[in-house]
Formats: C-alpha cells, sequence, structure tokens
C-alpha cells in the first residue's frame, strides 16, 4: 500500500489517508506523536523550557574528549585499592568528604570530564572550608550527577535460575519515593541520574530469561520518565554482566536483545 498526508481538517490532530488495494482508509496521528516527531523525538509533555534544559545537559556530558567519573561508592573510595596502609584511614564521613572533594578540585579535570556521578550522601556534603562538593563540581566545569537505584535484594526474584553471581536474577529497587528524590536531588544541584539494573548470562539456564529482561527493562524506563520529569537526564544502564563460561557471541547476542527491548521500553514510557 502507498500512504499520503492528507491536509484535510482544524484539529490538532495529524490525518493521514492511506490507499491500498481495496479502497482508501483515514488514520489519524495522536498529538504527542506529531508533537514529539516536530521535536525531534524528544518527549511531547514537558515543557518547552525543560526540554532545552535537559538538551543542553546531555549535549554537554557527551561533549567530545570527555567521560564521566563514577564516585558513587558508598563506603570510602581508598579502600578499593586494597592498600595495607590506606585501610587503616577511618571510613566515616568527613574522610569520605574530604577525599572526594580533594579529587573534585583537581585542576583541570574538567577538561576530561563531563559529568559526575554520586553517592546520595556526597550530594550533600561539604569540604573542610565549607564548601558544597556539588559546587566545587561545577566550579572546576563538570555537572553533577547522582545514583539513584538503591540495588538490589540478593535473594532475587523469586522462580528465577541462580547465575554466575551466585544469586538469582534480581530486580533493583527504588522507585517508591523516586520522585522525591529527584526533585531534591535537582533542588542541590545535580542535573542528571544512574540507575542500574543487573542482568546475568547462561546459555544452559537461558539467562537472562524473559521475566527478568522485562523487569529490567521497566524499572529503567519507569526511573527515566520520573528522572527526566524532574530535570534530570536519565543515565539507563542495563548492565549485562559478563561473568561466565559463555563466548563472546553470547553476550553480544543477548547484548542485542536486551537493548532492543530497552530502546522500546523507553519509547513507550516517552523518553
Amino acid at each position: 500500500c502507498r500512504t499520503t498526508r492528507s491536509h484535510f481538517g482544524s484539529s490538532d490532530t495529524q490525518p493521514f489517508v492511506q490507499r491500498s488495494q481495496t479502497g482508501f482508509h483515514s488514520h489519524v496521528l495522536a498529538p504527542s506523536r506529531t508533537m514529539s516527531l516536530a521535536l525531534g523525538g524528544l518527549p511531547s509533555m514537558l515543557p518547552q523550557d525543560k526540554l532545552a534544559e535537559l538538551k543542553e545537559t546531555a549535549a554537554k556530558l557527551c561533549a567530545p574528549g570527555k567521560g564521566f567519573l563514577a564516585a558513587d561508592e558508598s563506603a570510602g573510595p581508598w579502600l578499593r585499592a586494597r592498600n595495607a596502609e590506606a585501610a587503616k584511614i577511618p571510613d566515616v564521613a568527613e574522610n569520605r568528604a574530604e577525599y572526594r572533594s580533594m579529587c573534585f578540585s583537581t585542576p583541570g579535570l574538567g577538561e576530561h570530564i563531563g559529568g559526575v556521578i554520586l553517592h546520595w550522601e556526597t550530594l550533600f556534603q561539604r569540604d573542610a572550608q565549607g564548601k558544597l562538593i556539588v559546587d566545587i563540581i561545577k566550579d572546576n566545569g563538570m555537572i553533577p550527577g547522582i545514583k539513584v537505584d538503591k540495588g538490589y535484594n540478593k535473594k532475587g526474584i523469586w522462580g528465577t535460575p541462580k547465575g554466575p553471581l551466585g544469586h538469582p536474577e534480581v530486580a533493583t529497587v527504588g522507585l517508591d519515593d523516586l520522585q522525591q528524590r529527584c526533585q531534591q536531588a535537582y533542588e542541590q544541584g545535580a542535573r542528571f541520574a544512574k540507575w542500574r539494573n543487573v542482568l546475568q548470562l547462561d546459555p544452559a539456564k537461558h539467562m537472562p530469561t524473559e521475566l527478568a529482561i522485562a523487569d529490567t527493562v521497566h524499572t529503567l524506563a519507569r526511573y527515566a520518565s520520573i528522572s527526566q520529569s524532574e530535570g534530570l537526564v536519565p543515565i539507563v544502564e542495563p548492565e549485562i554482566v559478563p561473568n561466565g563460561d559463555h563466548d563472546i557471541y553470547y553476550c553480544a547476542q543477548m547484548t542485542e536483545k536486551v537493548l532492543a527491548a530497552q530502546f522500546k521500553a523507553l519509547a513507550d514510557h516517552h523518553i
């Protein structure tokens, strides 16, 4: 069949006529769909000023030659080095704030880092001189962001198989109060957010299962919708953990499957 646009009517909807072998059939595109197309795919239900701000933030985060600094560890970052001397430093809020403020104030860091992903604690902390860490980040040419997922329970989704990580497939939590937390994060200076869902690979057990994929992409799409409604650019992370004895081709196959489902879910939720 052949499709041509019709210009009749004065309503906000956009009709078009489809001609087939059996005749003409009139269809109407929903206003939100036509507006989204006019906005280059951006969600039409958000105000223009918020759309412009989201677009500006995203462009800055993706500037050529820049990346992200993930600083959203809950424990003291110096402990990750597993150094015996470093382990003697007490893992308390004051030391975590001092360590991170030292890192974020590094001269020239903003020339290479576009955004810094923070733990919830860090979003409200100050350095020893009383300056907000969020302001240290901004003054050094970077954008503050916030991790908003609350992790997952290793007991997992009931009835799903145990994977290479030693536990069943899991669902990330944190949607219940996400609207309020995103609003609070924006007021504190954050301009983007990050949420991570974990998927495991095991071809013998058909992992990730359809159930785990469906839960993951829906949760991430809900998070992204809430995040952008509060002015935060959402980083959507369906993390397909590579652990296991599968080959790289199975990993690629499942990655493609998950990403296809994820983009569909994001479209359904007007992201």
